[in-house]
């Protein structure tokens, strides 16, 4: 939820995170900093106020190293 709309390349504030949200502001941002320590979100300060951003290069990597695994078992198991 919190990366599809971050997705769309803008940053957003936690209270913008939180709308339409059943979790708790709190909750929202332990995700983010789990997220930023991932290296899948960008966090900012914008006059007193924390704003996150998505950062594709964290997910690029990923979905190159499951590519590669996806090769290796078509390989092993073809058919």
């Amino acid at each position: 939820m919190l990366v599809a709309k971050l997705c769309g390349g803008q940053s957003h504030s936690i209270s913008q995170l939180t709308e339409g949200s059943k979790l708790t502001r709190q909750a929202i941002t332990k995700h983010l900093r789990v997220l930023e320590t991932a290296g899948i979100v960008v966090a900012s300060v914008r006059v007193a106020e924390n704003r996150f951003e998505f950062d594709p290069k964290a997910i690029e990597g990923i979905k190159e190293y499951l590519d590669f695994v996806s090769e290796q078992w078509i390989r092993r198991c073809p058919g």
